[in-house]
């Protein structure tokens, strides 16, 4: 399964990239015709759900072709896509949401509740809410942030509000420089992004923005903002390559006509979207683009709280500025460029960007833990709802007949109970078991064959293996820690159904018998 996703993933890689078309299913791949990179179905990436195409009214205005078709996920409290990806690594996540009114219930526009959560691995990314919207309406979240492992999930939750569902998935590997307030414990979520001046597109993407973000014209176009453009290129400081802003982007600009002294550019959180909660990180570009121009010095102000000194942007060379080590506690703000007593012209602006915190507190489960206990839920091809993203991550998402121990959140959980019983499992026990810290196994009521593992499981305290079809001989290290843990007082339980060619033979009274016979000639 493993070597089949990556396979297939590099199908749809370029410079680091990943287009899953979710719900696609006619065909291997196919080329976007707007950015020409290849999207492939989604159905090695995921578990579970089912494929829908929009309302064909819809599919005739769709101009992408991931707006016509989706995976809803009506089964099970998570459910989570699998992506390849780099460990340490910096990623642009992408997911958008088309409704397009694919069950016939108009279920965004009825005026109930329709909303559902997003998880990045293992943490809370955000809430899609769609109540009340139009269902053709195309919606899109964002996530900045380090991959953890080789892999990359995430998951689609289900608030009882509607069913979640997912239209496209795109994953975009950035440069190690950029962004570099982000690290495993520190992601950010798309608030908005912006750029100014005369702009043709309401979207600017990929091919001009090389990591395909979506810049959004600001649309500053009404006095008495005036708006600058130069075919100059606008060069980078050397050495800053934090955030890679297009030279396309930043050869426009917006400002003000120069008989006032500032500039407001306020944002604010969607009705649709909770800000109550929101730390926003603002990132502003500035490249002075007017050739020859007077001094033009200003400072930066949300919502009258100064965030930068005074500054003059430099020509032709772009200025990156975000507050260091603070984020604005509020679910909007706006922000005011004001120009100083000495400043000759009013300010400019050429992009920004505003992110809001996303603090990654959970931890993943320890990583030999998730292969070991993958190659179980494969061999044994196990069925259970719950057994999809991360066996033990987030605690109310732990997968059932599983218990973990999470150390008070000092390391990565450790699986140590795993009950299997009465789950249909055939076939040999599967060596994986002894890889995980296990304290409690039980396997019973199934139809296992072959013999008990002899690799020893130090943590072992409870097996139960009753009820099976196993054969041969009972490992001497079961024995040995029997006795051992009899001396110290220790309450483990070894319970062993060995089926042999006349007789079942239950371990737990032939222990005691010998316990017996031992303590007699003691």
């Amino acid at each position: 399964m493993d070597e089949l996703v990556l396979s297939r993933a590099f199908l749809s890689v370029y410079a680091g990239f990943t287009n899953i078309d979710c719900g696609f299913v006619d065909g291997e791949s196919y080329t976007d015709s707007t950015t020409n990179l290849t999207y492939v179905p989604d159905h090695e990436f995921v578990e579970g759900g089912t494929h829908h195409v929009v309302v064909p009214k819809l599919i005739s205005g769709s101009t992408d072709e991931q707006e016509k078709t989706l995976r809803s996920f009506p089964d099970g409290q998570r459910n989570c896509y699998t992506i390849p990806s780099t460990s340490g690594k910096k990623y642009l996540i992408r997911a958008t949401f088309t409704y397009g009114n694919y069950d016939g219930l108009r279920s965004s526009e009825n005026g109930s509740l329709f909303l559902f959560g997003l998880h990045v691995g293992v943490n809370f990314w955000t809430t899609v809410n769609l109540t009340k919207q139009n269902s053709s309406d195309t919606i899109w979240k964002e996530v900045l942030t380090v991959a953890p492992d080789e892999f990359i999930s995430v998951c689609l939750l289900n608030f009882g509000s509607g069913t979640p569902f997912i239209s496209a998935l795109e994953l975009r590997q950035l440069d190690d420089p950029m962004y570099p307030f982000l690290n495993l414990s520190v992601s950010v979520r798309y608030f908005t992004r912006q750029r100014f001046g005369a702009v043709d597109d309401f979207i600017t993407r990929y091919p001009t923005d090389l990591f395909d973000r979506f810049w959004e014209a600001a649309q500053r176009y009404s006095p008495p903002w005036l708006n600058l453009t130069t075919n100059q290129t606008v060069n980078k400081l050397p050495g800053n390559d934090s955030f890679q802003v297009p030279t396309l982007i930043l050869q426009k600009a917006s400002t003000i006509n120069s008989s006032f002294s500032w500039l407001n550019i306020s944002v604010r959180a969607g009705d649709n979207l909770n800000g109550q909660s929101l730390e926003l990180l603002p990132i502003f570009h500035f490249a002075e683009i007017e050739k020859n121009s007077p001094n033009r010095t200003f400072q930066i102000y949300s919502d009258g709280d100064q965030l930068h000194q005074a500054f003059s942007p430099s020509y032709l060379q772009v200025d990156s500025m975000y507050p260091r080590d603070r984020y604005l506690h509020e679910s909007g703000t706006t922000f005011t460029l004001r120009k100083t007593n000495s400043s000759e012209l009013p300010p400019l602006i050429n992009a920004f960007e505003v992110y809001s915190l996303v603090r990654m507190e959970n931890l993943t489960t320890d990583t030999i833990d998730v292969s070991s206990i993958k190659q179980v839920k494969t061999q044994y091809n196990v069925q259970r709802r719950s057994w999809n993203g991360d066996p033990c991550s987030p605690k109310e998402y732990t997968w059932e007949g599983v218990k973990c121990n999470y150390y008070d959140g000092k390391q990565n959980p450790r699986i140590i109970l795993v009950n299997l019983s009465a789950s249909r499992l055939s076939g040999w026990i599967n060596p994986s078991f002894r890889n995980m810290s296990l304290e409690i196994l039980d396997l019973s009521h199934n139809n296992l064959s072959g013999t008990i593992p002899y690799n020893q499981v130090n943590s072992l305290k409870s097996l139960n293996l009753s009820y099976n079809q196993l054969s041969g001989s009972i490992p001497d290290y079961l024995f040995e820690r029997y006795k051992a843990d009899k001396a110290k007082k220790n309450t483990a339980t070894l319970l062993i159904a060995v089926i042999v060619p006349v007789v079942a033979i239950i371990l737990v009274l032939i222990l005691w018998m010998l316990c017996c016979k031992g303590e007699t000639k003691q």
